[in-house]
């Protein structure tokens, strides 16, 4: 999945050459370059940017001083690189791209996790992605600090609003959940989604298995009068507008996850630069 991305992404910026370098640098001229960091934060996309480097140009050389997950200061050098000019200036702006979106998601995840320390809750990505970057967002809250909620559609069962509506309520979503789980032989962990005490109740009083409770949009307080009726086999996350504000009040209640939409959806890119030296 990610040589396709890389591939795809050199694809949609090169096209049939990177006419601004074929013009004033010569075919034979080697050159160093670094990444510089301009902002503080936590890194990320190492791994991807070397291969960047390998899948376009194998003789691209780049040596890294950091790691994945290293708390940064502007002015450091996270790599050196070294090669064809031409090379370099051709995977510049995808190695930023992605290093630089990393590195704010990274950084913006390790805030949140550090906002909830102390207690047993985990923090969580969701499914709100820059599409075609999922692999990287999910890759960089991991860096960060945080854990993965599922990939994607095909790896986990969540029946949310839309489903129990179009299901006919959630006895029926659940009922042909599990008959579609045993016809087609999957082993997917089941999470239903709840948007009120009411809610919850009703889905208590069904003689129905299931994994997990995602409680949508609760307070605080709310969270935990819910949590008081929840059994302790089941799973909980909260989830729904939670800010950095707000997000300790809900791991104090005793939440085993909370989901946050923010870490990447809306995340603001880490100031670097990949730098000449001469």
């Amino acid at each position: 999945m990610l040589d396709e991305f890389i591939k795809s992404a050199l694809t949609e910026d090169i096209q049939d050459g990177d006419h601004s370098s074929i013009a004033c640098v010569p075919i034979a001229a080697q050159s160093k370059a670094v990444l510089l960091i301009k902002e503080t934060g936590v890194l990320a996309g190492m791994k991807v940017a070397h291969r960047i480097c390998e899948l376009y140009d194998p003789q691209l050389k780049m040596t890294p001083l950091l790691q994945d997950g290293d708390r940064v200061t502007v002015g450091q050098i996270a790599f050196v690189l070294e090669g064809s000019a031409r090379s370099i200036l051709a995977v510049e702006r995808l190695l930023l791209n992605c290093m630089q979106h990393m590195s704010g998601v990274a950084t913006k995840t390790a805030h949140y996790v550090s906002l909830i320390a102390g207690t047993n809750c985990t923090l969580l990505d969701t499914r709100k992605t820059t599409p075609g970057m999922r692999l990287l967002d999910k890759y960089a809250v991991k860096i960060g600090g945080g854990s993965n909620h599922r990939f994607g559609l095909y790896d986990m069962i969540m029946l949310k609003d839309n489903h129990i509506d179009y299901a006919g309520g959630l006895s029926a979503a659940l009922e042909r959940t599990h008959a579609y789980l045993q016809d087609q032989k999957l082993k997917l962990k089941v999470e239903v989604e709840v948007r009120s005490m009411d809610e919850l109740k009703a889905l208590l009083s069904l003689n129905q298995q299931f994994d997990r409770i995602m409680l949508d949009n609760f307070t605080p307080d709310e969270l935990r009068l819910a949590l008081r009726i929840i059994p302790s086999t089941l799973e909980t996350e909260a989830s729904g507008g939670i800010t950095e504000q707000t997000i300790r009040a809900y791991a104090e209640t005793g939440v085993q996850y909370i989901s946050v939409g923010a870490l990447t959806h809306s995340v603001k890119a880490l100031d670097m630069s990949l730098k000449a030296q001469l």
